[in-house]
């Protein structure tokens, strides 16, 4: 990293920040840093300045003497702060005190509209999406500084985005607390410099169906147990565990007897395109 040669095209610098983007959660201030180089790959020329220059090599420093975080220990519980500005949003999973790993995103436009509630509201589920696999096992704390958040459990929900989000949380044990803006500085910065971070983003895709079988769990009583218990134990003495929040058993995804939901699997394992069965004159 400390030798690694000057950019001279885009194709170079997008390089060299898709190198150092990967691994921006262990950097401070990345976002910061990167400024003046992400700047460059806006303009419609490559052009060089001091200030990019400098923003080169300070970067190389960060990424070679950046600090190695804490691994995460299971047997303690997990902090979760959050926060959100007009442009992003910013998380930090921490243990004891000490950061774990960092998450900072620009929000999309639609998401720009949303009001200050909504932001810090979709900042808390993303955080806990991210960062499920380390919070299901145990109770865990989130931190937030807009305080109607922290009465959320009491809270009716008014909108759709609200009732399908909310969706995510069920099965996880976690307690929400308030936390002044001044104290909250970590998560406050990540969400400051998220929208800097746009062109370093990282897509997954995922059939639609496996959401559907997730909101199929609130109005499935036997589910409601499930979650509740493998929030303790996954799996459990039967076979039953939670993972990427499906309930499956013996490896296989469970979904009781929604009939309907059995039909839709069906036809999507068997007649689309992808399912295998493409008709006589395909195959």
């Amino acid at each position: 990293m400390v030798n690694w040669p000057i950019p001279q095209t885009v194709i170079e610098l997008r390089a060299f920040l898709g190198l150092t983007g990967y691994y921006r959660r262990f950097v401070k201030n990345y976002g910061i840093l990167a400024h003046p180089l992400t700047q460059l790959l806006r303009k419609k020329m490559f052009q060089r300045s001091p200030q990019a220059q400098q923003a080169f090599d300070n970067l190389k420093q960060a990424m070679s003497t950046t600090p190695v975080l804490a691994l995460p220990n299971f047997s303690q519980p997990f902090t979760v702060e959050t926060d959100a500005c007009d442009d992003g949003i910013g998380a930090v999973l921490l243990q004891n005190g000490h950061p774990i790993t960092f998450l900072s995103k620009a929000l999309s436009r639609p998401h720009r509209s949303l009001s200050i509630y909504e932001k810090e509201f979709l900042a808390l589920i993303m955080a806990v999406e991210r960062w499920r696999p380390y919070l299901q096992l145990q109770e865990f704390i989130i931190k937030t500084d807009h305080k109607s958040l922290s009465y959320l459990s009491e809270q009716n929900l008014h909108s759709e985005m609200q009732r399908k989000a909310m969706t995510r949380l069920m099965g996880l044990k976690f307690k929400i607390i308030y936390r002044q803006g001044k104290e909250n500085i970590v998560a406050d910065s990540l969400s400051r410099v998220g929208h800097l971070m746009a062109l370093q983003a990282v897509a997954s895709i995922q059939p639609a169906w496996v959401q559907e079988v997730i909101n199929s769990y609130a109005t499935n009583p036997k589910a409601q147990e499930l979650l509740t218990k493998l929030a303790v134990q996954s799996p459990d003495e039967n076979g039953f565990l939670l993972h990427q929040g499906i309930i499956r058993h013996q490896g296989k995804v469970w979904i009781r007897d929604n009939s309907t939901l059995q039909t839709r699997l069906i036809a999507a394992l068997h007649s689309s395109p992808i399912g295998g069965h493409s008709g006589t004159n395909a195959t």
